[in-house]
């Protein structure tokens, strides 16, 4: 698997544009972000097709991308767990409402849940369902990689939030212990903010658990 990332929006949200193989032109991307303008211009570049956007949940620093890329590339399809899903058209959760600049688009083409399996753009990701940070969040496993895209539900050293609404401390600390820390210690976590890490660096010494 190819892992090309970019840092998008004031936000610093990391946009994971995932290939099958250096030659591949057809893409998925995980999280694209505040503003996607920096996105669709590497993609443009390299030529490269996105045919489904992956969304690890729903909060806006995460999503409001989409709506750039659905512009740009009117074929790619969205992708979010269930019960995430309402917050790509209701701007009172997805937390743009109290940014002062609501944002909503169209409602997901596929909806995921735990254990899906997915192979869009030949990238072949397990859905892992790890709620705490929203009651939708996913991580994305591939176990042929070595890698899980996490979201905000674990960062180097630290863990997502869980003050907002739908958040819970509690379901967060057991989606990483259950969900995540049972991964091969080898594997690189990729979170939505911050750098990447490891499941044998965050077990020895995240100090959460």
């Amino acid at each position: 698997m190819k892992i090309e990332y970019l840092i998008l929006g004031e936000y610093q949200t990391n946009c994971y544009v995932l290939r099958n193989d250096d030659s591949a032109k057809d893409c998925l991307i995980i999280d694209p972000g505040l503003e996607a303008g920096e996105l669709v211009e590497f993609l443009d570049e390299q030529k490269l097709n996105p045919v489904a956007v992956v969304l690890t949940h729903g909060h806006i620093d995460h999503i409001a991308g989409v709506a750039a890329l659905r512009e740009c590339f009117p074929e790619i399809k969205v992708y979010i767990h269930n019960l995430d899903a309402e917050m790509l058209t209701e701007p009172g959760i997805n937390l743009s409402a109290m940014t002062g600049m609501a944002f909503v688009t169209g409602p997901e083409d596929v909806s995921l849940k735990e254990r899906d399996v997915i192979d869009p753009a030949g990238v072949k990701l397990l859905v892992l369902h790890t709620p705490g940070h929203t009651p939708g969040g996913i991580s994305l496993y591939s176990k042929e990689a070595g890698a899980v895209f996490v979201g905000d539900t674990l960062f180097a050293d630290s863990i997502g939030r869980t003050d907002f609404p739908g958040g819970s401390m509690s379901q967060l600390l057991n989606s990483v212990r259950v969900k995540l820390f049972t991964l091969p210690e080898e594997t690189q976590v990729y979170p939505g903010h911050g750098p990447a890490t490891t499941i044998a660096a965050e077990k020895a010494h995240n100090p959460f658990f």
